[in-house]
């Protein structure tokens, strides 16, 4: 019975499908079509350095150099023909560079895409988060006009002291009035 293959850790993608992530290859085994786009990524990356400028231009500098100074026993390039061959080299890299930038240009889109719309999910979120706190804080601020305040509760106290002393000063003049007849 054949097992199914689980791709390595660094192949795993959540933002695709498990299905999007293989591919079936004729030898029987499912390869990972992240591992090219990761390659030419890697590619678009070197080739956008300042080294790699610098170690191109020693090559052609170096090429030149050689097939101009060596007998012509040795020479690989004829400086007569216009180095040919060097121009067929770098009109071949530059043939494969091109698609290979475009090719990691357009996973970066795919990932910036899908980053778009995480972040806007994320704000759909916080937005319907504040609005429910806003109103959240507004019930609470129209709970608070019918709490009674410590300024409120004071003012009745003293409301009920004064109208028991009334009452007490009512009743100790009543009983000043009974006491005397």
């Amino acid at each position: 019975m054949a097992r199914a293959t689980r791709p390595a850790r660094s192949d795993a993608r959540l933002d695709q499908p498990r299905a999007a992530r293989q591919t079936f290859t004729p030898f029987g085994r499912f390869e990972s079509r992240d591992r090219f786009g990761r390659f030419t990524e890697g590619i678009a990356r070197a080739m956008g350095t300042p080294w790699f400028l610098l170690i191109l231009t020693v090559i052609v500098i170096l090429w030149m150099v050689y097939n101009s100074v060596v007998p012509d026993a040795w020479r690989f390039d004829s400086q007569a023909l216009g180095f040919t061959v060097l121009t067929l080299a770098l009109s071949l890299q530059a043939s494969y560079a091109a698609p290979l930038i475009l090719l990691a240009q357009n996973r970066q889109d795919d990932r910036d895409r899908v980053q778009i719309e995480q972040d806007r999910q994320r704000a759909e979120r916080n937005v319907a988060d504040v609005e429910y706190l806003a109103r959240e804080v507004v019930a609470l601020r129209l709970a608070m006009k019918d709490v009674a305040t410590k300024d409120f509760i004071r003012a009745e106290l003293r409301a009920l002291l004064e109208e028991m002393d009334r009452d007490a000063d009512a009743d100790s003049a009543a009983k000043g009035k009974t006491g005397r007849r």
